[in-house]
């Protein structure tokens, strides 16, 4: 793979008011009759009926690597302005499309063969709905002279918080001022939701039009900087959900192409479930996802990528999709050892970027055959839900997986050594909120909601998540007992799963329920970060069904060298006392409220471990 030439591509402001413009198009000549045109206009002026955007024509050349290439530039303070009230030729933000005039377009469809709405892949800042645009007198973000400095997190060390920018905080700027907030909770990662363009104004952001820079409705590419650069003062590292998997209709390889009615795409290949797919046996689709990779690494200052929805653009651990883009953004942080704007991701002779892949369906295969060094896995998720609904069978699954039993923990690939881990939740983005698995959802279906008074049956599966080996995450507002109920893909009201705003109710925080949650919350982080058995430590399961699970407890540990936590989980409605033989000896106190410190065991001491309904103990070697 390489970089596409992006000083040739998408709208560019050069000195004196010009713009230049430039677009790959292979397949699309001039020779065969078409003319490909810009339509820009001034922000301000867009919804003025008297006000219409100008039109230019761009013009055709070969690239020698990419095929057909259409540009142009436009003195935009020479241009004379249409109305005397309009805003042209002043600086700020310039919206605009491409359209292209094809002489075998339907007429009757198209008017005067003319394809319009043609969005620039290439653009770094968008307009509303489905326009590009770019800023006129823009001057780039200054980052924080300490962002110099700046180390992505430790795999081991991560605690990840999962936000989606307008609901989380309305906005950007409202998002930076509650960083002092997630830096409190004690969370050292955030996972942005898509920050891709889309066309809807309320959307997830999973079927994207734009790849190059920050949708509109968050903001622009100097507000998204500021966050991370935020971010990173206050020492939390910073993931953008990548949708690589498929792509609106909308998208310009798909749209023109589809409607010029070609047999082959030399950009696409298709629809899955979600979307349309990309042709990643293209060269120019190739380098086309790794040039955004590198955007987003270099313009932006992230620290890695969540993919999602691996398994559909997945072909194997030597093919052209996923492994070979996870491969590549590997090996470009690697050659970038000598470079001060990339010493981020160097630290104690590893490279710590970030690439964490939704590979659902093999988790652990996914870990072993690519660059990811991190994987969603939602076995954690399913077996607590089952519990919650009366199953405690899935308590050994549960057990096991708190250990992440079978999970790689470090993988040596092409002579590149690298750690490998999956993450912990029981909430996320794609799934209701787990305090609904505990009763019916109370309401109106497409805003139904979980009773909040089962907000204690929530501790034993946020104790055992943090305690887990592997990366805790928490999904924005879990952390005081958020309740929504999120339709699923069958339901009648399933379109209200991407197309409903759903804000976070930061009111919860005040009250009871959300106090209490957060401060157990607060409290597990603050006990993993203290022990370094609970960031980086093995984990056993103690499988004993009829001492244990039959009693609905889960018992295991961590260890790291002398550092020894058992974690002992209670799910069910009682208080239960558990027989358990101590292998490590040692002065144990107790890490949670509520239970007096167990104290001298000697090594095979047996003793009975008490553990209060709905909750936990985490008994902790005392270290001298």
């Amino acid at each position: 793979m390489k970089l596409l030439p992006l000083t040739k591509l998408g709208a560019r402001e050069e000195p004196l008011g010009t713009i230049n413009f430039g677009v790959f198009l292979p397949w699309i000549s001039a020779a065969n009759g078409n003319k490909l045109f810009v339509k820009i206009i001034h922000e301000k002026d867009q919804f003025l009926q008297n006000i219409q955007p100008l039109k230019f024509e761009l013009n055709h050349s070969t690239d020698p690597d990419y095929g057909d290439y259409w540009s142009t530039h436009l003195d935009i303070h020479s241009i004379t302005k249409l109305k005397p009230d309009s805003a042209w030729g002043t600086n700020g933000r310039y919206v605009y499309r491409y359209c292209l005039e094809n002489p075998n377009l339907d007429e009757n469809k198209y008017p005067n063969k003319l394809l319009d709405w043609i969005i620039d892949p290439f653009a770094s800042e968008f307009g509303i709905g489905k326009l590009s645009a770019i800023t006129l007198g823009y001057n780039p973000y200054q980052w924080n002279s300490n962002e110099a400095t700046w180390k992505t997190p430790d795999l081991s060390d991560l605690i990840i918080y999962e936000l989606m920018i307008n609901e989380f905080g309305g906005s950007i700027d409202q998002t930076i001022d509650r960083i002092d907030y997630l830096a409190d909770l004690g969370i050292n990662c955030i996972e942005l939701m898509p920050l891709s363009n889309v066309a809807a104004t309320i959307d997830w952001g999973y079927l994207p039009i734009g790849y190059f820079g920050v949708d509109e409705r968050f903001g622009n590419r100097k507000d998204i900087q500021k966050l991370i650069d935020a971010a990173h003062q206050k020492g939390i590292a910073v993931l953008i959900d990548s949708v690589y998997a498929h792509t609106s209709a909308d998208f310009c390889y798909f749209y023109v192409y589809n409607a010029l009615q070609y047999q082959e795409n030399p950009f696409m290949k298709g629809t899955d479930e979600y979307g349309k797919t990309p042709d990643y046996n293209k060269a120019i689709t190739q380098d086309f996802f790794y040039t955004v990779n590198y955007q987003w690494l270099k313009q932006f200052h992230i620290d890695g990528f969540r993919y999602d929805n691996v398994p559909n653009f997945w072909d194997g651990p030597t093919g052209n999709k996923y492994a070979a883009l996870a491969y590549e953004t590997y090996q470009l942080i690697k050659s970038k050892k000598d470079d001060p704007d990339w010493q981020r991701f160097y630290s104690n002779g590893k490279i710590n970027l970030i690439q964490c892949a939704e590979q659902l369906n093999d988790p652990k295969g996914i870990l072993m055959q690519s660059y990811s060094n991190a994987t969603w896995q939602d076995k954690t998720l399913n077996a607590g839900e089952n519990i919650a609904k009366g199953n405690i069978d899935e308590l050994t699954n549960l057990g096991f997986m708190f250990c992440l039993d079978q999970f790689p923990r470090e993988q040596t690939i092409n002579g590149d050594s690298m750690q490998k881990t999956a993450l912990q939740y029981f909430e996320n983005h794609d799934h209701s909120r787990f305090i609904c698995n505990f009763n019916d959802v109370e309401g109106d279906p497409l805003i139904w909601q979980g009773n909040r008074s089962s907000f204690y049956k929530l501790q034993p599966y946020l104790i055992g998540m943090l305690m887990a080996k592997g990366i805790p995450l928490l999904w924005q507002g879990q952390e005081f007992a958020e309740n929504y109920y999120l339709p699923n893909p069958s339901d009648a009201a399933s379109m209200g799963r991407v197309l409903l705003f759903r804000p976070v109710r930061w009111d919860y925080f005040y009250d009871q329920i959300g106090k209490s949650t957060i401060g157990l919350i607060r409290n597990l982080i603050k006990i993993r970060r203290n022990n370094p058995q609970l960031r980086q430590g093995e984990g056993y399961f103690y499988n004993d069904q009829n001492k244990l699970q039959n009693k609905g407890v889960i018992l295991f540990h961590r260890v790291d060298g002398r550092n020894f936590s058992l974690i002992a989980l209670n799910f069910s409605g009682q208080e239960q006392n558990v027989p358990f033989t101590f292998n490590f000896a040692g002065n144990y106190i107790d890490e949670l409220p509520g239970y007096q410190d167990i104290g001298n065991i000697t090594q095979g001491e047996t003793r009975t471990i008490n553990v209060h309904s709905n909750y936990g103990r985490i008994c902790t070697i005392k270290q001298s």
